[in-house]
């Protein structure tokens, strides 16, 4: 998929991995960043040239229909949709009441419901342009849960397991479809897992921009790689096992 020229809504736009790929993507794109807080975002598209920014709160129906509305008013040539808006918590499920249940609901609804109320939004749209695409940015928990990031990592094999069906499903139109799996990355997002000690976000978007031009529909970002080829190992193992 072409890099250049192409006009890119990425959700969760105004801070870490979001706005990394926005400051890579706006030196020869147009970009559009969304996100809840408008000084972050208002700050965020100042910083970047050729960004604008939509208040935006991915998890409000209301919200994700207004913003339906206004790309498909104002930017009918968008061609590409950065589903990147996420939600994390750390905790433990032993401990009493921490409300799992309250905490799995909004990471289900930001990491995974989210993203599929807005693409079927946008869908029209990315088809009625010639190259279109969705990235869809998971992570390395989909396939390795953390014992504290249990149902985070529940809401990201979701995301993961609905990308792969989201690309066959549209294989014979113009919108290609990728997922970005990072490992721990430093950002502000991930401050409560560590964040410190995971790579630069700047890798990140390096690397999708690598995976488009080479038609790399699904980007393992460094040592993501290792732990989905071991995922495959597990999967190849019990597919035998079950036929004994």
């Amino acid at each position: 998929m072409k890099t250049s020229n192409n006009t890119i809504l990425i959700t969760g736009g105004g801070s870490g991995i979001g706005f990394e790929m926005a400051k890579q993507f706006s030196r020869s794109n147009k970009v559009i960043i969304t996100g809840r807080d408008e000084q972050r975002l208002k700050t965020a598209s100042a910083a970047l040239e050729n960004t604008s920014y939509i208040v935006c709160d991915v998890t409000l129906e209301a919200d994700v229909t207004a913003l339906a509305q206004k790309i498909e008013n104002d930017y009918p040539d968008l061609n590409l949709l950065v589903n990147n808006a996420g939600k994390v918590f750390v905790y433990d499920m032993l401990e009493k009441g921490i409300n799992a249940f309250e905490k799995a609901q909004e990471e289900m609804l930001t990491n995974y419901l989210a993203v599929v109320r807005l693409t079927e939004k946008l869908l029209p749209v990315l088809r009625a342009n010639n190259e279109s695409g969705i990235v869809n940015v998971s992570s390395v928990a989909a396939l390795v849960p953390s014992q504290k990031l249990a149902t985070y990592a529940a809401s990201k094999a979701a995301l993961h397991s609905y990308t792969v069906s989201l690309r066959r499903f549209l294989s014979d139109t113009s919108v290609k479809v990728f997922e970005v799996m990072p490992p721990l990355v430093n950002t502000e997002f991930s401050k409560g897992v560590g964040g410190e000690n995971g790579i630069a976000p700047e890798v990140v978007a390096s690397e999708l921009l690598t995976g488009l031009e080479q038609d790399t529909f699904e980007v393992l970002v460094g040592g993501t790689r290792a732990a989905y080829e071991s995922y495959l190992d597990t999967a190849r193992t019990s597919l035998e096992t079950s036929k004994i």
